[in-house]
């Protein structure tokens, strides 16, 4: 178990998605952070290449790129930072990830979010992880292989989640 000391009040953007990107760098090959595009919240991404194949442990799995990508927005107005954490496989059209943010009040401060593309096909309330982001983004990716495995398929398409593979997170 990894224990973080740092205080999360004196957190800063770049200093932060530097830092995961570091802690990522030992565990993946092509980690880099970038500036999160316009439309994108928060001021930076760090994104990770990644074979599905080899992250699920699925030698099935029907395609062989993905990536990972992890934001956050400190100094939200809210007591907590925002956070996205996706899974993206764009050969697929998939997005799965936890999102802390405003976006879904009634589902709490944090859903897990499934995509087909840009159009949301499901959302459910995940566990809210009340501590350093370092410690969030270790959780998230010890959580994320049973996360993508979940995700329900309909011709083809992302349909949804199978929420009782989710209940473990």
């Amino acid at each position: 178990m990894v224990v973080f000391l740092a205080n999360r009040a004196n957190l800063q953007n770049k200093r932060l998605h530097d830092c995961i990107q570091n802690r990522l760098n030992g565990t993946f090959e092509n980690v880099r952070r970038r500036r999160a595009e316009p439309r994108e919240a928060g001021p930076y991404r760090v994104v990770v290449d990644v074979n599905p194949r080899q992250f699920l442990d699925d030698v099935e799995y029907p395609v062989t790129a993905a990536r990972i990508e992890i934001g956050f927005q400190l100094q939200t107005g809210e007591p907590y930072e925002y956070c996205w954490f996706n899974w993206i496989g764009p050969d697929r059209s998939l997005l799965v990830g936890w999102h802390q943010d405003d976006t879904y009040d009634d589902l709490g401060p944090v859903h897990l979010q499934v995509n087909d593309g840009a159009t949301s096909v499901a959302h459910e309330p995940a566990e809210f992880i009340d501590s350093h982001p370092l410690d969030v983004v270790e959780r998230r990716l010890n959580a994320l292989r049973d996360a993508v495995l979940a995700v329900e398929w309909e011709q083809g398409r992302p349909a949804g989640l199978d929420s009782t593979a989710t209940e473990r997170e």
